[in-house]
């Protein structure tokens, strides 16, 4: 089957973000007395939205709700001053979002990152209108792998889940892609490793973003 629509998640699948995250994050941490972690261990405790990163990266006695709140916001602070020191687009990820606006598929970005950073690195490391829609965390809107924000996307792209791609890096991704009935491709060059993907129900793996070119539909 070939597709007419594709959702990217950002972290880990557009972006390699993780050593700016990883940074923020420290650094909220020793500013509010705690100790930092080593940037290599944040692959595992990224992508459930950064309340959720702030929980995980707290010492377990520590994890109460006035402090991952406070910890949650000085971390997007700290990051929205700096979020591209590090981050770069994945190998092949320009080339290929620009070819799937030449072949005018249509595309989205969502991701559980905080609205305004996302805004600051899609727009600091695409080009303008690389994307037709794109969106992070918004108050009062459920987070993946809640399925309405892709429902939502896909309502105003006037695409249909069957016919979507949502892809992305983490069991996230593949639990927003199935509750919205989607076709859930994972990648193998993110923040992830197979094995996880493989558990949570990826429909398809791949290992290089030109691999998912075949897969969409370009005769409309």
């Amino acid at each position: 089957m070939k597709f007419k629509c594709l959702i990217f998640d950002l972290d880990g699948t557009l972006v390699d973000t993780l050593q700016d995250i990883a940074e923020a994050m420290n650094r909220a941490l020793v500013f509010r007395g705690y100790p930092p972690i080593h940037p290599e261990n944040y692959v595992t405790l990224v992508g459930w939205g950064i309340k959720r990163l702030a929980f995980l990266a707290l010492p377990a006695t520590a994890r109460n709700e006035k402090t991952v709140e406070a910890l949650a916001a000085d971390a997007s602070r700290f990051y929205a001053e700096r979020p591209l020191a590090y981050s770069r687009p994945y190998p092949g990820i320009l080339a290929v979002v620009a070819e799937l606006k030449r072949r005018r598929i249509k595309t989205a970005v969502l991701t559980n990152k905080p609205d305004p950073v996302t805004a600051l690195v899609v727009n600091g490391l695409f080009p303008p209108g690389s994307f037709d829609f794109v969106q992070g965390e918004k108050a009062g809107v459920p987070r993946k792998p809640d399925p309405a924000s892709t429902w939502e996307i896909l309502m105003e792209l006037d695409r249909t889940p069957r016919e979507t791609i949502f892809m992305g890096d983490s069991e996230i991704d593949m639990a927003t892609a199935h509750a919205a009935d989607c076709h859930a491709l994972g990648v193998s060059w993110g923040f992830r490793d197979r094995a996880v993907l493989e558990a949570a129900g990826a429909d398809r793996i791949i290992d290089s973003p030109e691999e998912l070119l075949p897969l969409m539909d370009i005769s409309m």
